[in-house]
């Protein structure tokens, strides 16, 4: 009994150091992607595309300006700084700012490309994959970058990120670059259509990433798109965490199933009904009506999905508080149908 507790000792004891070597190789491996061969332009309407896009939609502002900036109308750099506290461990969001010695000013247009459309760093390690941008426009990507490339610099060194062992765990052996889903297009026309909706929803506002429920530890979609029930905590107050809407057009856990078009614009455009609610107000309002209107065309195409929060229970999307609802003066103005988000 003893020799043979021994060498079930000794065997675990084998696979624990073989696997602790292995994650230590395999989490800082490299990785082949492609360069985008783009190139930032000093053309002022295309940098303003871009800044539209980075401080509207796609919401850069909201992770990247740091802690204490408040919103994307702050005009604060991008200079990084923020802490996500996750099970993978502390993720610090970069400095992205043309500081060369803190930010991405050492890095060439088709690196920077490269780490949006692929999730891979300049050094060939994977990115953790937070940005949905992989199916990105030629047109939109080389925008941003523009844009990116017109920042001041601004030195500010952010701290590696600390992942925990099933983080690290995770980089090893699950975490790859996934680049584009689907051939890449040179432009994507900004039109009122669902077909430019599911562009903005899908590919740079990541509305499915948030309305969606995933798996706490993977982040893999283990529910229906857009069908609500993702749990998000509160960038302002991490001790508060919500539960996304469902935005499908079901009819009874559809959240916005009877709201008219020009009450979704409505309601996108008037801000937060929670004082820290985790949905970036302050990039969305920014964005045009045309962006708006396509989004709302593109969610009303989307199969029924029977999940997510009670639309009923308003309060059901609010999983702990102990903050007062935050009040806007034109509250009282606001129709059943735009107040129940």
């Amino acid at each position: 009994m003893k020799r043979a507790i021994k060498i079930v000792g000794l065997t675990i004891g084998g696979l624990l150091t073989a696997l602790t070597s292995a994650t230590l190789v395999l989490q800082n491996r490299h990785f082949a992607a492609p360069y985008p061969q783009l190139r930032a332009s000093t053309d002022s309407a295309l940098i303003e595309r871009g800044r539209n896009l980075a401080l509207g939609a796609a919401h850069c502002g909201d992770c990247h300006s740091g802690p204490g900036s408040a919103s994307a109308d702050s005009g604060a750099p991008l200079s990084g700084g923020h802490e996500f506290h996750l099970p993978l461990g502390i993720v610090r969001v970069p400095n992205i700012t043309t500081d060369r010695e803190t930010g991405i000013g050492r890095y060439r247009d088709e690196e920077i490309a490269r780490m949006l459309r692929y999730g891979v760093r300049p050094d060939g390690r994977v990115m953790l994959p937070f940005m949905p941008f992989a199916n990105l426009s030629d047109e939109d990507l080389t925008a941003i970058l523009s844009f990116l490339r017109s920042q001041a610099p601004v030195k500010h060194t952010v701290l590696p990120h600390e992942p925990s062992l099933f983080g690290r765990i995770g980089l090893a052996f699950a975490i790859r670059p996934q680049g584009p889903s689907e051939p890449v297009k040179k432009t994507v026309p900004a039109e009122p259509t669902a077909a430019y909706g599911a562009y903005l929803a899908n590919s740079i506002a990541n509305c499915v990433g948030c309305h969606t429920e995933r798996d706490r530890r993977t982040g893999e979609f283990i529910g229906p798109r857009f069908g609500g029930g993702g749990i998000l905590e509160s960038h302002a107050e991490p001790s508060e965490r919500f539960i996304s809407p469902n935005l499908t057009p079901h009819p009874q856990r559809g959240w916005i199933t009877d709201w008219s078009e020009d009450a979704f614009v409505a309601r996108l455009q008037s801000g937060p009904v929670y004082a820290h609610s985790p949905m970036p107000w302050s990039s969305f309002r920014r964005m045009s009506e045309t962006d708006l209107r396509a989004i709302y065309r593109y969610l009303r195409t989307l199969p029924p999905a029977e999940t997510g929060p009670d639309p009923k229970a308003r309060e059901s999307v609010r999983m702990k508080s102990d903050s007062p609802r935050a009040e806007r003066p034109d509250d009282r103005k606001h129709s059943h149908e735009q107040a129940r988000l």
